[in-house]
């Protein structure tokens, strides 16, 4: 498995964004939900296949891996299907497999666990924003599946089993501090939504999708539904956004090699359908 080393810097464009007199005047605009939906519905005009042929190139991307196809948009591009036999789900009952194309990390979580995600602490209370909930996941395991822009941004159900509609939490982003200081403590969540998956071989998991921070989408197919191993369950747009999984006590078995290059701050790089483990099989 290849891995690639983990960082938690923001780059430069968000620091200058975040951390700036000028970068945060800029933001307060980029954030208000009318710049949003005037970006949205650029990204979806034709007017924006015009940054198509240098995403591909700055991204190395292979577009041979994909469905042949005039693309009316960049976000037609961004959420673009890739061909039959590229991404072969494991079939095995008992395997754990990716949801996505992704860079992996893998956790056991306590009481006192914070992850970051897209640059935000969370703790799995406050990412599901339910305590009660989030106790149930004491000594489980939290596996963080980031994609960046160049991965293909569908994904899938992990295993068969059924879930009911999904829990969507509004992102929010601002400043502590007024704007008119030079510096400023930035607080910022993501939007996100949650599936609690009734799984057969896992048990009760959640699954968390993570959306970009300013106009990223996140787009599930199914409310109530019955799902099978490999299905699509959705796609992310615009953006490189987050997957997170949960499982409660003894369910998974997380691949070795996984936990050790997170012990040594480094992500795994995994495929969709790929398998990251196996069903604990002295529960």
């Amino acid at each position: 498995m290849k891995k690639v080393a983990i960082t938690k810097r923001d780059s430069l464009g968000l620091r200058f964004l975040y951390h700036t007199f000028i970068g945060r005047i800029i933001l307060s605009i980029m954030v208000r939900p009318t710049t949003s939906k005037i970006v949205g519905r650029f990204m979806n005009s034709r007017f924006s296949t015009v940054f198509i042929k240098s995403f591909i190139k700055k991204n190395n991307i292979d577009i041979n891996d994909y469905e042949e196809k005039k693309y009316c948009s960049y976000n037609d591009f961004f959420t673009r299907k890739i061909k039959e036999g590229k991404r072969v789900v494991d079939c095995d009952a008992t395997n754990l497999v990716a949801p996505c194309d992704s860079k992996l990390t893998a956790y056991k979580i306590d009481k006192n666990s914070v992850f970051f995600i897209k640059g935000t602490p969370y703790s799995v209370s406050s990412l599901l924003r339910d305590e009660k909930l989030a106790k149930e996941y004491e000594e489980g395991y939290c596996l963080i599946f980031r994609l960046s822009v160049d991965d293909y941004h569908h994904y899938c159900y992990i295993d068969e089993g059924f879930h009911e509609k999904s829990t969507h939490i509004k992102g929010v982003l601002h400043t502590v501090r007024p704007i008119a200081f030079e510096k400023y403590d930035v607080y910022k969540e993501n939007s996100r939504e949650y599936t609690i998956l009734n799984t057969k071989n896992f048990g009760k998991v959640i699954q968390v999708e993570v959306g970009a921070m300013l106009i990223g989408q996140i787009t599930n197919l199914h409310q109530a539904h019955q799902f099978v191993k490999g299905e699509e369950k959705g796609m992310f747009e615009f953006g490189g956004s987050t997957i997170v999984l949960l499982f409660t006590k003894d369910r998974v078995k997380i691949n070795k090699t996984i936990l050790k290059n997170t012990n040594d701050n480094y992500e795994t790089i995994v495929k969709m359908g790929e398998k990251v483990g196996v069903k604990n099989s002295f529960r």
